[in-house]
C-alpha cells in the first residue's frame, strides 16, 4: 500500500513538478467546461470527467504492468504485448488505461476481456494514487510519447519504475518539448527505461535529457500486428454489395478528406472505371457528419451499424463501428489512409500492408514517416498531393491488377522483414520486473 504522506508538496518535489500542478489546477476550472461544451456541439465522446478525477479500479494481483495508453493506436500496441504474455503463459497481473472513448472501447473488446481496463486518470496526485493503489504494479508503462508528470512521479515515489515502450519523437513533438527543455528534463527524471522504435528516436529522447544508459531500439511493435483471425461477420454483405466492383478500403479519414476521396471516385466512374467504397471516418463524432454528406452529395450508401443484408442498389458503406477496419482492409484492392490530405501526420499504413493490400496516401505522414518512407521505396504504398493525383493512382492500380497485387506483396514484405519488437520490449519488461524483485 502505498504512504498516505507520499506525493504531497515537500522538499523532494521538484519545483517543476510544482509548476506543473500549478497550472493543471489553475486550467481546469477552464478547461472542463470548454471541454464539455465542445464536446456536446461536436458530439465528441471521452470518459466522463468525475470518472478520471476519481476513478474506481478494481483491486487486482499485485506485481504485474499498468500499461497507460492513449487512443486506438496505443492501444493496438498495448494489445500486442498483453498477447504476447499470454503466449508465453507469464503470469503477469495487467491493468490497462486508455485516454480515449475510442481507445477504451477497443481495448475493452479486446484486452478487458481477460483484465481491467479503466479511463485514464487525471493527471493529478489523488487521481493518479487511487490507480496506483489498486494496481500495485511491478512496472508502469507508458505507450509511445505519454509523458504523464504527475502519473510518473507517483510511481517513483513509490518505488515503481517508468518504462516508455515504442517510443517516438517526431521533429515537432521534439521542438515543442525543446522549449520547455529545462522543466521537462525534471519532469523526465522517473523514467527508468524507454525502448525506442530506432536510432533517430533514441536521439531525440537523449537530447530531451533522458540518460543514454536508460534508452534502448527495440524497434517498432506496429510491425508485429498481426491480422485478427475473427471472420468480419458482413465481409459476404460487403462482397454482395459490391459484386464485380473492386473495393477500396478508405481508413480514419479526417475533416476535408471525405469529400476529396468522394470526388476522384465519382471522376473515376465516369471513365467507367466503378468502385464500391468501405468508409471509415476516424472520429465517431463524425459518423452523422459524414452520413450527411453523402446525401448531400447523392451517394447511395449503408450504414454499417444498419446492414441487415437487405439492400439496394450502394455505391459506399459507411463504416461507422468501433474495432473493424483493420480486417475491412483484407476486402480491398487498394488501401486510402486518411489523416494524410490534411496536415494531421497520418494514420497506421500497416493494418492494410498486414493483409497484402497496397497503400494510397497524401504527403502528411509526419506521424509514420520512417514507415512510409520504406513502404514507397519497396513500391507497397503510394503518395499523392491532392484528388487529382488520387484519380491517377487509383486509377492505375484499378486498371492494372497485376500490378495493384505486386505493390501489395511488397506492402505486406515491409511488414515481414520488420517484426521482433514485441518480443524483444516484453523480454526487457520481465527483466525489469524481476530487477525490482
Amino acid at each position: 500500500m502505498l504512504s498516505r504522506t507520499e506525493g504531497r508538496w515537500d522538499m523532494r518535489t521538484s519545483p517543476s513538478l510544482w509548476l506543473y500542478r500549478a497550472v493543471v489546477w489553475l486550467a481546469l476550472p477552464v478547461v472542463v467546461p470548454l471541454l464539455w461544451i465542445r464536446d456536446r456541439i461536436t458530439g465528441k465522446r471521452r470518459p466522463p470527467f468525475r470518472v478520471r478525477l476519481a476513478p474506481r479500479p478494481p483491486a487486482t494481483q499485485p506485481g504485474g504492468l499498468l500499461i497507460q495508453a492513449v487512443s486506438v493506436g496505443e492501444v493496438e500496441v498495448a494489445r500486442r504485448l498483453v498477447a504476447e504474455l499470454e503466449l508465453r503463459g507469464a503470469e503477469v497481473p495487467v491493468m490497462v488505461t486508455a485516454t480515449t472513448a475510442t481507445g477504451l472501447t477497443l481495448a475493452r473488446g479486446t484486452i478487458g476481456r481477460r483484465h481491467p481496463v479503466l479511463p485514464c486518470p487525471l493527471d493529478l496526485p489523488c487521481s493518479v494514487r487511487r490507480v496506483l493503489e489498486a494496481a500495485r504494479p511491478r512496472a508502469l508503462v507508458l505507450v509511445e510519447t505519454e509523458i504523464w508528470p504527475e502519473l510518473m512521479h507517483q510511481a517513483g515515489r513509490a518505488g515503481i519504475p517508468v518504462a516508455v515502450v515504442n517510443g517516438r519523437l517526431s521533429e515537432g513533438s521534439l521542438a515543442r518539448y525543446r522549449r520547455i527543455g529545462p522543466v521537462l528534463r525534471s519532469l523526465l527524471e522517473p523514467l527508468s527505461l524507454v525502448l525506442v522504435r530506432d536510432e533517430q528516436d533514441a536521439a531525440r529522447f537523449s537530447s530531451l535529457g533522458v540518460n543514454q544508459g536508460r534508452i534502448r531500439v527495440a524497434g517498432n511493435i506496429k510491425y508485429d500486428l498481426e491480422p485478427d483471425p475473427t471472420p468480419l461477420e458482413w465481409a459476404d454483405t460487403a462482397r454482395a454489395l459490391a459484386g464485380d466492383r473492386p473495393i477500396v478500403v478508405v481508413g480514419s479519414t479526417m475533416e476535408g478528406e471525405e469529400a476529396q476521396v468522394l470526388g476522384a471516385v465519382a471522376r473515376l466512374s465516369t471513365t467507367g472505371r466503378r468502385v464500391f467504397t468501405i468508409l471509415a471516418p476516424r472520429h465517431p463524432e463524425r459518423f452523422d457528419g459524414v452520413a450527411g454528406m453523402l446525401r448531400r452529395r447523392n451517394v447511395a450508401f449503408v450504414r454499417r451499424s444498419m446492414l441487415n443484408g437487405d439492400h439496394g442498389p450502394t455505391d459506399t458503406l459507411l463504416l461507422d463501428t468501433i474495432g473493424e477496419l483493420a480486417r475491412a482492409y483484407e476486402l480491398a484492392a487498394v488501401a486510402f489512409i486518411g489523416g494524410s490530405l490534411v496536415p494531421t501526420g497520418g494514420h497506421n499504413p500497416l493494418e492494410p500492408a498486414v493483409w497484402g493490400t497496397p497503400v494510397l496516401s497524401g504527403h502528411h505522414v509526419f506521424n509514420f514517416q520512417e514507415v512510409y518512407d520504406e513502404m514507397v521505396s519497396a513500391g507497397g504504398a503510394r503518395l499523392v498531393a491532392d484528388e487529382d493525383d488520387l484519380v491517377e493512382a487509383l486509377g492505375q492500380w484499378l486498371e492494372d491488377g497485376d500490378a495493384a497485387r505486386a505493390a501489395g506483396v511488397a506492402a505486406r514484405s515491409v511488414v515481414e522483414r520488420n517484426r521482433g519488437a514485441t518480443s524483444f520490449t516484453v523480454d526487457t519488461l520481465l527483466e525489469l520486473i524481476d530487477s525490482g524483485s
